[in-house]
């Protein structure tokens, strides 16, 4: 079975719509470096597509689940046969 990680806006850990934090937790980076990234980058004159792409970001990724530690329902599974009985 193979498990894979998948991107949210985190809930907690906010300061606009979640987005950096979100990606920062994907990344297994601290959310604060991510948003230092976002300023600098915007500083140095691509304010106007880091808009862009915070508002594509804020409007395609999930918000986290509200319970993280319950996994989300597996897909629908056939009911299993009842076993074969031999004296039938």
């Amino acid at each position: 079975m193979s498990t894979y990680k998948q991107l949210f806006r985190s809930r907690g850990n906010r300061m606009i719509g979640g987005v950096c934090a979100g990606l920062g937790e994907y990344a297994g980076v601290d959310p604060t470096i991510v948003r230092l990234a976002f300023v600098l980058v915007g500083l140095l004159g691509h304010l106007p597509v880091l808009g862009v792409i915070y508002l594509v970001l804020l409007i395609v990724v999930p918000e986290a689940p509200l319970n993280p530690q319950i996994p989300p329902e597996p897909a629908a599974q056939p009911p299993a046969e009842p076993p074969l009985d031999p004296g039938a």
